[in-house]
């Protein structure tokens, strides 16, 4: 049966977009936008779509006539956009502010996913009004592009968005998978032990992302409820998955030079969303659901 509202989704076969694919399509029409890799989903409409190219966005746009859209399409992985500045400051500036314009002209809503990276990790926990201080390209580009959207379209809901973990589609697995896999293999896991973040899955991140549609105009951090380091993270999913933490390796951020720079800990306070109805789930649960759901402890426990 139709839903009388319409969603468009950007990044729909990304690791986020799928999640939010896959919830919204209960309660909207959705519109899932992919650039080359199609991830088919029941109930929902997919359309493969090259977001630079504006004539077709826009034609796309005004046929759909969205309800609501949220943008959640990037190049988020920082060492690429270190070393592909244009290529990447068109997807995650140029077409942000492109699809910021549309919905001003059609006064729709639109929520765009930010980072908790805008931060440089001096002084965390993090709060909305927390100074911006960039520290590489990618998180340079989501600077501009929430405050080029703010401007374009002042209605606009900017939602950060942390580390995200869980189940996904078959493009982007998510670094869960890997973990997941790594530790059930008996293959080496090397985790940054000096890099903190405030995790959540991806269900959690989603839900909260169609919570603030109505929203307009502000911005909100949709962290986890725990700060934590991937390694962390890495000994956590081995104790829930009974399986030895041995083959974990700490590693710390100079100890692996990259391209792009990273924050130390950008932490996200979140109370503001939590006051408004954004209930993360907690990291324990969070961790062993997805396990289950990707298999892991089902597996395991054949063992």
């Amino acid at each position: 049966m139709a839903h009388q509202k319409k969603l468009l989704v950007t990044g729909a076969s990304g690791f986020l977009g799928w999640n939010l694919v896959t919830m919204a399509r209960y309660d909207w029409d959705v519109y899932g936008i992919y650039n080359r890799h199609r991830e088919p989903i029941s109930n929902a409409t997919m359309i493969g779509l090259d977001l630079t190219d504006y004539s077709r966005l826009k034609t796309l746009f005004n046929d759909i006539k969205p309800d609501a859209v949220i943008h959640a399409a990037a190049m988020s992985n920082p060492n690429y956009c270190e070393m592909h500045r244009t290529e990447s400051r068109k997807v995650n500036v140029d077409v942000s502010l492109s699809i910021a314009g549309l919905c001003s002209s059609q006064s729709v809503p639109l929520v765009f996913t930010s980072t908790d990276l805008v931060f440089d990790g001096t002084a965390p926990p993090y709060t909305e009004s927390s100074k911006v201080n960039p520290v590489n390209i990618y998180s340079e580009h989501k600077v501009t592009a929430e405050e080029k959207m703010l401007s374009v379209y002042p209605e606009t809901t900017i939602c950060r968005m942390p580390l995200m973990f869980g189940h996904s589609g078959s493009v982007n697995k998510g670094f869960t998978a890997e973990m997941i896999a790594s530790l059930m293999e008996g293959r080496p896991l090397t985790l940054f032990s000096d890099e903190y973040r405030t995790p959540v899955d991806a269900q959690s991140a989603s839900a909260g992302l169609l919570l603030f549609i109505s929203k307009a105009g502000d911005v909100f951090h949709l962290g986890g409820l725990t700060r934590i380091s991937r390694y962390g993270m890495g000994r956590l999913m081995a104790e829930l998955l009974s399986l030895s933490s041995h083959g974990i390796i700490s590693i710390k951020q100079k100890d692996m030079p990259m391209p792009a720079e990273r924050p130390a800990d950008v932490s996200l306070d979140s109370s503001k969303a939590m006051s408004m109805g954004y209930s993360p789930m907690g990291l324990n649960r969070a961790l062993r659901v997805a396990a289950e759901t990707m298999g892991g402890i089902k597996e395991n426990q054949k063992k």
